[in-house]
């Protein structure tokens, strides 16, 4: 039986428009010499789109575009990419398009194209303008917010599916109340928060990483906003995530996965990856236009990736709420002496699954019995009431170990 899986497709490689100051991937220009075209042609298009096809087991093929960004490519390249879908997709089968972007390049021609193609846009924006503009910036070192915003209009102005992509730096963590009653206000509909981790060549992380302890308290408090006047009408991605886990569905997401090796990543020329954040040559599984993409997946180096998900530091193993994190993403594990460490959003992730999951409880309960999330309101209502009926000496209920007083106290 065929492995589900995923390839995000990078039309032009590292190339971007902007110059974020938190970026991972401009560098990767260096396996490629550096400097040169990072254009995908249409012979490896067309390989891509067939033997992909081909390869994914389910009736829905899904196709997600990512960057640098995936828009310098140029409209026509994915007008011809549909076409191509359209004409190798079989009878009975079905194909959708997810696209990342900046939206900074997007005008009139690109929302007609998404809406009559129907698209799914992920873009990128960081909050209100002074926490976007800290560190998504253009080349000329100039904030990116205004033009982002005309974006995300002109997309609901033409009714195109538009998924919010929020990184959660150190910056913008600090103001979890402002941060999600800005996209509440913006009508977001769907938002998926980015935890920053950055880490040097020697393992450190940098100083506009976010903490897991400042993580955990972040997810907390925009979850509490959320149930008071978002459910039903606002996805959260790390909500729905831990709701999926409570329920024994499993999650949907890599980085809550108990194994990775499913989200791969395919560069401008052909090049297959294990991974969007481990694309280096000890990762590199073959090229489509040379290799069967059967073949790389099923290869031992993928192997080798999936199962080091698995390799989990006693702390893990006895944690918990491992069977709602698994780990975390390992990019994000610090190494010891002894091997693998814990993940540095470990405090953070255990904080948040354990606070969330009495609620959680409640929401699988409700759709266990056909109803819909909102049914179970006034069960939520109760226990947030409950949950935060403390003085303020008592320890903080968002789980930080932290006085209330000191910690989620107004």
């Amino acid at each position: 039986m065929k492995r589900p899986f995923n390839i995000m497709a990078k039309p032009v490689g590292p190339s971007c428009n902007l110059s974020c100051d938190y970026c991972f991937y401009l560098h990767k220009a260096e396996l490629y010499g550096g400097t040169g075209s990072f254009r995908m042609d249409d012979a490896v298009l067309e390989r891509f789109i067939k033997t992909y096809i081909v390869s994914q087991p389910g009736p829905e093929v899904p196709f997600v575009w990512q960057g640098g960004e995936p828009t310098l490519r140029g409209l026509e390249f994915f007008q011809t990419a549909v076409e191509l879908q359209k004409r190798h997709i079989p009878a009975g089968r079905r194909f959708t398009n997810a696209i990342q972007t900046n939206g900074t390049l997007l005008n009139r021609a690109w929302a007609e194209f998404f809406r009559q193609e129907q698209f799914l846009v992920g873009l990128s924006l960081d909050g209100p303008q002074n926490f976007h503009d800290q560190y998504r910036k253009d080349s000329a070192g100039r904030g990116t917010w205004t033009r982002v915003l005309e974006a995300f209009s002109l997309l609901r102005e033409y009714n195109v599916d538009v998924n919010i992509l929020c990184v959660v730096s150190r910056v913008n963590a600090e103001y979890p109340k402002q941060m999600y009653r800005f996209f509440r206000e913006l009508g977001a509909e769907y938002v998926q928060f980015i935890p920053l981790v950055e880490k040097g060549d020697q393992g450190a992380v940098s100083a506009r990483s976010v903490t897991g302890s400042l993580y955990g308290s972040f997810l907390v408090t925009v979850f509490n906003e959320w149930v008071q006047d978002g459910l039903g009408d606002v996805f959260v991605q790390d909500f729905e995530e831990a709701l999926r886990g409570v329920a024994g569905m499993g999650s949907g997401l890599c980085v809550l996965s108990e194994e990775c090796g499913n989200q791969l990543i395919l560069e401008h020329n052909g090049d297959l990856y294990s991974c969007d954040h481990f694309v280096s040559r000890d990762y590199f599984l073959g090229n489509i236009m040379s290799s069967d993409l059967s073949s790389m997946l099923n290869s031992d180096v993928q192997q080798a990736f999936r199962r080091k998900k698995t390799e989990l530091p006693a702390a893990c193993l006895e944690c918990s709420v491992r069977n709602l994190c698994h780990g975390g993403c390992p990019k994000n594990r610090l190494e010891t002496e002894n091997g693998t460490g814990l993940n540095w959003l470990c405090e953070g992730r255990k904080q948040f699954f354990t606070y969330v999951r009495p609620f959680m409880e409640i929401l699988a309960a409700a759709l266990k019995q056909g109803q819909f999330a909102v049914h179970a309101q006034k069960q939520l209502g109760e226990l947030l009431k409950a949950t935060w009926d403390v003085s303020r000496n008592d320890p903080c209920p968002c789980g930080s170990g932290v006085k209330y007083k000191k910690c989620c106290y107004d």
